[in-house]
């Protein structure tokens, strides 16, 4: 007999807890799967095994969002693993080929690796759950209810997760310390920039002291070179198959502004402060009407941000180009953090995350007191009355209390 499955999380509560990413919470899927009878409401299910396991899919096609490119670009490339462990739930005693169950709630917890990066694959924090434009790459992350039913018999369900990281809040006081870089041309001037902090969320206002110096040591030269304009903008850089053989690099610029000078450069130097606004994408459609979301996918004002996969990863770089007369024009890319959420949004996280923490200081990860599993055999007595059913007269019929 098929059976009804489904992964239901606490009461009120979502199914993940706790800020993947930020190890003090300890971050964990809690719930229960509830296996019941598919096929009449009291036919017994035979059931041999049930274990459950978080997966994560990860696929890149660096050439989908070209038409002529994708009919002569290589298949689309996927990795399938599982991420922590898989979890037994329920398994037949020995001797017994399987149990009639009525009805059966198992529950779990599946603990979310959340080690810093290693050489142990299985300990590193999975990176957050991400759809770029046309499927160019993707990170999809799914539970995996898996029942055996005798042994010729079994099944998967598959149910998704969205899973999103909280170590790049833009909050968080280590993206706070200024940031500086210098570059010098023809030994004549340097560029200096100095970013007062360096993680960014859609619509973050981007603000960037500029500074051009002369060499002392030739000021004779220096005076004569001419500062034409002050370029800066944030490109995205996404490396697929990063760790493989070819690695295949595409940049994009997100936004850029230049700023027109037109001046000598001055002895004591050029200082000015630019800025810019991060771009953010707008979720609504063209009648102003949010769409309903993707249930494997979190719903971000970004397209990308900063992420490193198996198969991609996505960098942005802050980019600040003077131009100039009499010497070569200067460049610096800065690397900066691109966070899904923006600043508002992560101060009103911090909080919670720190509640979080003080809750996760009570969790054993190896031993974390989950409730004892529901089973009702069809052999039990009352077995009918947990599903609601009574037998009056030789019938069965509902049961009101």
């Amino acid at each position: 007999m098929a059976a009804f499955v489904r992964v239901s999380g606490p009461p009120n509560g979502h199914f993940l807890i706790g800020y993947p990413g930020i190890s003090a919470t300890m971050p964990r899927i809690e719930g229960k799967v509830e296996i019941r009878p598919s096929v009449g409401i009291t036919a017994p299910v035979n059931v041999s095994l049930v274990t459950i396991a978080l997966h994560r899919r990860e696929t890149i096609h660096p050439s989908a969002d070209s038409m002529a490119k994708k009919r002569l670009a290589p298949p689309r490339k996927e990795i399938n693993d599982i991420v922590g462990k898989e979890m037994l739930l329920f398994r037949c005693p020995a001797g017994r080929e399987y149990e009639e169950v009525i009805l059966m709630d198992l529950p779990f917890v599946l603990f979310i690796p959340f080690g810093r990066s290693g050489t142990d694959a299985s300990r590193r924090v999975p990176p957050a759950s991400l759809q770029l434009p046309s499927r160019t790459a993707e990170t999809y992350y799914e539970m995996v209810v898996t029942v055996q039913q005798g042994q010729s018999e079994q099944n998967k369900y598959h149910f998704p997760v969205p899973i999103s990281r909280y170590d790049t809040l833009s909050t968080f006081g280590m993206y706070s310390r200024p940031e500086t870089a210098e570059r010098v041309s023809d030994h004549l001037v340097t560029l200096g920039i100095s970013l007062p902090r360096w993680s960014y969320g859609p619509l973050d206002p981007v603000s960037v002291w500029v500074k051009l110096a002369p060499n002392p040591d030739w000021m004779n030269k220096a005076r004569k070179v001419t500062i034409n304009k002050i370029t800066i903008g944030i490109d995205e850089e996404v490396v697929y198959n990063h760790e493989g053989d070819e690695p295949q690099r595409k940049i994009k610029t997100l936004i850029k502004r230049t700023e027109a000078v037109g001046v000598k450069l001055p002895d004591a130097g050029y200082m000015t402060e630019m800025g810019l606004v991060f771009p953010a994408k707008d979720l609504r459609d063209a009648e102003g009407i949010l769409p309903r979301g993707k249930p494997a996918f979190p719903t971000y004002a970004v397209s990308g941000f900063t992420t490193t996969a198996s198969l991609y990863k996505i960098e942005y770089y802050l980019t600040v180009k003077a131009h100039l007369t009499s010497a070569r024009d200067i460049q610096i890319r800065q690397p900066i953090v691109v966070c899904p959420f923006d600043h508002t949004d992560c101060k009103e996280e911090m909080e919670a995350i720190e509640q979080s923490a003080r809750d996760a200081v009570h969790i054993n990860p190896d031993n974390p007191m989950l409730p004892l599993p529901s089973i009702v055999r069809a052999g039990d007595r009352h077995a009918l009355r947990h599903l609601g059913v009574a037998i009056v007269g030789h019938q069965k019929k509902p049961l009101i209390n």
